[in-house]
């Protein structure tokens, strides 16, 4: 791989290396790497994990309503062009804003640590999930400017509602 991309091994080893770290490939001693199957199961559960984490940062600190605003912004400019790739990456802004303000830096690298934007191209890629609105992102920015003592748990079913649902004939 590192002959065809002309590089030397290392970069090449660690790319391999984030990608084993986002669960997108499993590699095995002296069979390489490969392609996982990613599953719907997969996706609830990185979804599962996100919404804990950022439910616990709201209770660490609030963001500043402004530069949620900001970014709820460019989500809406980004909707309006059709901007699929733009309107990933504002909204994955529009919640590291949330994550950031615990200014718990251990929360936020294994928030990082995620792969939020690779596994929400991947949902609307593979699953068509659908991605995350800008409509979606206004009652967020509403209760975190009253205050409101419920915001951790609204942020998390905002969250969970992108998340796909327990596969069928299971409880």
């Amino acid at each position: 791989m590192a002959a065809e991309l002309g590089v030397s091994q290392a970069p090449v080893r660690e790319a391999l290396r984030e990608l084993e770290a986002l669960r997108l490939i499993e590699s095995a001693p002296n069979k390489g790497a490969r392609v996982r199957r990613l599953t719907r199961s997969d996706l609830r559960e990185v979804y599962q994990v996100r919404a804990g984490l950022e439910e616990t940062a709201v209770r660490l600190g609030r963001p500043r309503v402004e530069a949620l605003r900001t970014h709820l912004g460019r989500l809406h400019e980004a909707a309006a062009a059709g901007a699929l790739h733009d309107q990933v990456r504002h909204g994955v802004a529009f919640h590291r804003e949330i994550v950031k303000a615990s200014g718990n830096d251990v929360l936020l690298s294994v928030w990082e640590s995620l792969g939020i934007e690779v596994w929400t191209h991947l949902s609307i890629r593979l699953f068509r999930m659908p991605h995350e609105s800008a409509a979606g992102h206004e009652p967020l920015v509403e209760a975190f400017e009253r205050d409101d003592p419920g915001v951790g748990v609204l942020l998390r079913e905002h969250l969970l509602g992108y998340a796909p649902g327990e596969p069928e004939g299971r409880i």
